[in-house]
């Protein structure tokens, strides 16, 4: 899993956009064509994407709107279109934020940074995972509920970093099954809701009333702040 997807077909730029950063901390992919990024985000879950509009097939704009339909994440369009007519059509088809070529690319980080915090309530150094009473210390692997340590298994951990990364995001149950026991696993898929029931018991006010583990009919889970 990548914290950022990007999608740009010019490769020289979008080495020197990954390489930037990467030294920030921050994981990338990269994806030359709309078609090859729509593919890896349904494969792999990314936390922010980078987009830009003029690709070869699928342009940046049909991409966009098509994101927007399924996932619930940043999305941070940079393109050489100039001028309001795009940076609306763009921002109306669901992105967050619009960056006109040329541009430095401190701007850009700052930007990413941004989004993030923005989307994902965590911290510049992207270590800590906090909502409300709730606090996941990724360095060392640790829950806290009222600063108090949540004892936890390391499939309960894992479950409950990706519904964070995710948050107000629906996730199928079968790509969190596949994400946290893998294609290969021996385990059934009842493991999951098993696993789902033993997360709301620690972290839930009331368990059996969901406030941050929902259920989505028909689809899987999501995790709303509360």
């Amino acid at each position: 899993m990548a914290d950022i997807l990007m999608i740009e077909d010019n490769r020289e730029l979008a080495d020197v956009i990954r390489d930037f950063l990467q030294a920030e901390g921050y994981s990338v992919h990269t994806a030359v064509t709309g078609e090859e990024g729509l593919d890896y985000l349904e494969r792999s879950a990314v936390k922010l994407l980078l987009l830009d509009i003029m690709l070869p097939g699928l342009d940046g704009f049909a991409v966009c709107a098509k994101v927007r339909e399924r996932y619930n994440l940043p999305i941070l369009i940079m393109s050489a279109r100039h001028g309001d007519d795009n940076k609306i059509i763009g921002l109306e088809l669901g992105a967050d934020d619009y960056l006109e070529k040329p541009f430095s690319v401190q701007l850009l980080t700052a930007k990413v940074k941004a989004q993030l915090r923005r989307s994902y309530d965590m911290k510049a150094d992207k270590q800590l995972l906090a909502d409300g009473d709730i606090v996941v210390d990724r360095d060392a692997m640790q829950v806290f509920k009222n600063g108090t340590p949540l004892p936890m298994t390391m499939k309960e951990y894992e479950l409950l970093v990706l519904l964070l990364d995710h948050n107000g995001k629906a996730l199928r149950k079968e790509w969190l099954f596949q994400q946290v026991w893998g294609a290969d696993s021996f385990s059934e898929p009842s493991t999951l809701t098993v696993h789902i029931n033993k997360l709301r018991d620690k972290i839930e006010h009331n368990p059996k009333e969901p406030r941050r583990i929902v259920t989505v009919w028909g689809v899987g889970y999501k995790y709303e702040t509360v």
